[in-house]
């Protein structure tokens, strides 16, 4: 089955879920409904909290199952989460950000490749 659209394709307008019907008796339910959350998730996203839970939140596998860094784990953990509206950045936080990054490649946590994936995630 396929995902339920969430923009006009012809104008970018945003679509809401009238009808509703069972694939067994057909009964119909007609309304406004709104997608929920995950529904609005980019299939890139979507994707990436499928393997999330699949690996039960273990980070590590999914290091080895995807090939990138813990710190871009992260980040794209991070990332999962502003998609799901549970937080806002600030330019403060954004700058303290970019600060961890360059302190953690300081410290030779991670490369200036990783650095620099991580960088253009927080923008």
């Amino acid at each position: 089955m396929r995902k339920v659209l969430e923009e006009c394709p012809s104008c970018g307008g945003e679509f809401e879920i009238t009808r509703l019907s069972c694939t067994l008796c057909d009964t119909e339910v007609t309304g406004r409904f709104a997608p929920c959350a995950f529904c609005r998730l980019s299939p890139e996203t979507a994707q990436f909290l499928e393997l999330f839970v699949k690996s039960r939140g273990n980070v590590k596998e999914m290091e080895r199952e995807l090939g990138i860094s813990y710190w871009i784990i992260r980040s794209r953990i991070n990332d999962l989460i502003k998609e799901l509206g549970f937080e806002t950045n600030d330019e403060e936080d954004l700058g303290r950000k970019r600060q961890e990054i360059l302190a953690k490649v300081n410290r030779g946590e991670i490369s200036a490749g990783e650095a620099a994936e991580l960088m253009r995630r927080l923008q």
